[in-house]
């Protein structure tokens, strides 16, 4: 892991090489300690692969699997995984694609499901299609 910790803010910043390193002045994710638990803010995650930071090739339903995945590795490397999201923000270029990344998300996503919102977008980072990203409760 590796995380650094802002003594400023008590903030951990979650970093790892199993998802895509940020391409802008971002971090993966972000913890904080709230009473009893953590909160885990993730950034938005496109179908990067991590090893070539490059878009998986297989279009929407592809690159939705990927981010998925890219996902789970930050919630992994903050100590949770995808069942501790309560809440996921879905940006798509075309919601003609909704029922296809829907799908993927009931696939990979475990109940009981977290909030979540969908929205239409005109572009994403690198021509992503899809991107993703996780508010989670630790």
């Amino acid at each position: 892991m590796t995380s650094s910790v802002s003594s400023s803010s008590k903030k951990q910043i979650i970093n790892t090489a199993q998802a895509p390193a940020a391409i802008g002045p971002y971090s993966q994710a972000v913890k904080v300690a709230h009473q009893l638990h953590q909160v885990v803010y993730t950034s938005g995650q496109i179908g990067l692969d991590p090893a070539s930071a490059e878009l998986v090739s297989g279009g929407v339903e592809a690159q939705a699997r990927q981010a998925f995945a890219n996902l789970a590795a930050v919630a992994k490397e903050s100590g949770g995984s995808l069942v501790n999201a309560v809440k996921l923000t879905l940006f798509l270029t075309d919601l003609a694609d909704f029922a296809k990344v829907n799908a993927i998300m009931a696939e990979l996503v475990p109940q009981p499901f977290p909030a979540r919102s969908t929205v239409g977008v005109a572009s994403l980072p690198k021509g992503a299609l899809f991107e993703v990203e996780a508010i989670l409760v630790i």
